[in-house]
């Protein structure tokens, strides 16, 4: 009886546990049945064409060589170094330079900045007289971490000390007037958290001939400089390059102050001191512009639809910019699977609305289809995920499960070239800008050239700049970042907070800085009056374009190609571009005056120094008479 018993427990046993197996399947096949819903879109899947990552080869230096003497001459002492996020700085403030490995060569501008060190190490014995000699001569150095080579004469300090708990970069009283540093966020700035304990690696210098132009918090020399009776020399003690670097790779979260919505012009006042000081000591300098048409400042209106209630606001903020003439770019969420989230909005019934906001001249950006929190931490993919096969799933603020990176990047912008007739989608931006450091590479790879994926103040610039490969130093992508400067979650209302962006705007147009502004069409009342006021604020003074317009401005541009001839009184100037480009900007030398371009056909106005192209395409000749004073010219 006893062994009849326990087979019968073991019977009911098993019994029991098979059901609950089969109810578990039960509920997984339910869950499938309920989630993978025929597709909304019966008649389109795709895209066919796989998207590839292309190897990566280190950018060349030979890339940055110009043959415009009037240039920058940038003399790289060591190629491991951030050298090409300096170069990409460069390019942003518009200094047009010229990268070289040979001391002769580079010594034959006025302008030279030694990156990213000099020692005896680097550098042999008679290229250290070579340096010395020149700025005796009248040549302006440049030079960043002066380690040896017995130099120190020269920029002015007996010695130097390395660190790495420095974290202040304070500008002194005469330098702050002489670079123009009126903003306490420019006349002083960090190299790291000293909450954290954390900052790049510096060089205090000792022992000064002469007054700093900064000191670090221990009052040793951080920027320093020398007058001779004709030349002059300055020194970094900081990695210039690195800290454009930990901007650029969107980790300056260590540096900033704050997320987003405030002043973090860290790069932007590194660059703008070596402007100065090239402009000061370069006579012949030209400055590429770094606003359309001449304008202020560049201002981006971009909006994120990532919620049901989002698609029918939009079309309000729409008719708005249309009114003002501003096309706005928005960035679209392919949501065709309802989940943790939100319930699809991506649908045949929205799709009218969607096609208004290109019919109303507004360009529309890829979103994602996920929008996840988890899309940083996404597998790569395979590059072959495709409508209606692709389906990632968001279970809650943690989870999401069957994304990728490439699925997220592909299927968004398939579809919203198949349903809104766009024939190309170029810009992209990532839900919650969550953002992978492969980002860059897959975005090429899946045919965007245009990304918003992070904040200013993150970025450490108000200046657009060029992406790389992982993030590293190592080689640059065709992709450029338009990074976000004020958002609309953070208290008070956005209408409230419509003062403080106006001052904002003012400090970032004093170097002709970007705007890009965030707004979540989610409601329309304090929002859409925060839009209001702005754009009442700066409709004459800005160039307002959408990220697409922008972006392809902005491309051709840092793509240009300067060369120059000079004999005597008469000077010529001539741009090769890429592609065409619609009111590029030039600072030319205050003794310059226009007399004619080449082909006549092409527009050009100077006022003072400022000369404004309009439609230039291909090749472009200026005309000067460098001999006049510097004067309104018409």
């Amino acid at each position: 009886m006893g062994h009849l018993t326990m087979k019968k427990d073991f019977i009911v046993k098993t019994a029991k546990k098979l059901s609950f197996v089969v109810i578990a399947a039960l509920i997984i096949y339910l869950i499938q049945f309920l989630t993978e819903k025929p597709p909304l879109f019966k008649d389109i899947s795709g895209p066919e064409k796989v998207s590839v990552i292309q190897d990566s080869e280190p950018t060349p230096i030979q890339q940055f060589s110009t043959n415009l003497p009037s240039s920058l001459a940038i003399l790289l002492t060591d190629t491991n170094s951030n050298w090409l996020p300096l170069a990409h700085g460069l390019k942003a403030i518009g200094i047009p330079f010229t990268i070289t490995e040979s001391t002769e060569e580079a010594l034959q501008h006025n302008v030279v900045l030694v990156y990213p060190l000099i020692s005896g190490k680097v550098l042999s014995r008679d290229a250290l007289q070579s340096l010395r000699t020149y700025v005796h001569k009248g040549g302006t150095l440049l030079a960043v971490n002066v380690l040896g080579g017995g130099l120190g004469p020269v920029f002015g300090f007996k010695e130097v000390t390395p660190s790495f708990t420095r974290h202040y970069v304070n500008f002194q009283e005469e330098a702050k007037t002489m670079f123009s540093f009126h903003d306490s966020r420019e006349a002083s700035f960090r190299l790291g958290q000293p909450e954290k304990g954390n900052a790049i690696g510096s060089y205090g210098y000792n022992s000064l001939t002469s007054p700093p132009l900064a000191k670090f918090e221990d009052g040793t020399g951080a920027i320093i400089g020398r007058d001779f009776e004709l030349g002059h020399a300055y020194a970094f003690g900081f990695d210039i390059g690195q800290l454009i670097h930990i901007g650029y790779s969107n980790r300056g979260e260590s540096i900033a102050r704050d997320y987003v919505n405030a002043y973090e012009p860290t790069i932007d006042i590194v660059l703008r001191l070596i402007r100065a000081i090239y402009l000061r000591d370069e006579p012949e300098a030209v400055l590429l512009g770094t606003v359309p048409f001449g304008k202020a400042l560049t201002v981006l209106v971009t909006h994120d639809i990532d919620y049901s209630r989002s698609v029918k606001n939009a079309l309000d903020y729409a008719r708005l910019e249309n009114q003002y003439g501003i096309p706005a770019t928005y960035f679209l969420q392919t949501k065709f699977v309802k989940d943790y989230n939100d319930i699809t909005f991506f649908n045949p019934e929205n799709m009218k609305d969607i096609s208004s906001l290109v019919d109303l001249g507004m360009e529309v950006g890829g979103h994602s289809v996920a929008h996840s929190r988890q899309f940083a931490q996404f597998p790569m993919g395979t590059g072959q995920e495709t409508y209606p096969h692709y389906q990632p799933f968001v279970k809650n603020l943690e989870s999401t499960s069957g994304g990728t990176i490439l699925g997220e990047l592909r299927v968004s912008k398939f579809l919203i070239e198949c349903c809104t007739g766009e024939d190309q989608v170029v810009s992209f931006r990532p839900g919650v800008l969550s953002n992978p450091d492969t980002l860059p590479q897959a975005l090429q790879a899946t045919g965007y050239r245009f990304s918003s994926s992070v904040t200013a103040n993150n970025s450490l610039t108000h200046l657009p700049f060029q992406l790389t490969t992982d993030r590293r130093s190592r080689s640059e992508t065709p992709i450029f970042e338009f990074p976000v400067t004020i958002e609309d979650e953070e208290s008070p209302p956005m209408d409230q907070r419509l003062g403080e962006a106006l001052t904002l705007a003012e400090k970032i147009s004093t170097y002709g800085g970007m705007f890009n502004i965030l707004i979540h069409p989610d409601v329309l009342g304090e929002k859409i009056e925060f839009l209001k006021g702005f754009l009442n604020e700066w409709k004459d003074r800005a160039w307002f374009g959408s990220m697409q317009e922008f972006g392809s401005w902005w491309s051709v541009r840092n793509n240009i190609r300067l060369t120059s001839n000079i004999k005597g009184r008469q000077a010529s100037l001539t741009l090769r571009f890429s592609d065409s480009i619609n009111g590029l900007t030039l600072q030319a030398p205050a003794t310059w005056r226009m007399v004619s371009v080449e082909p006549n056909t092409i527009k050009a106005t100077q006022t003072d120094t400022i000369i404004v192209i309009e439609s230039a395409h291909e090749t472009l000749t200026i005309n000067f008479d460098r001999s006049v004073s510097k004067k309104s010219i018409h």
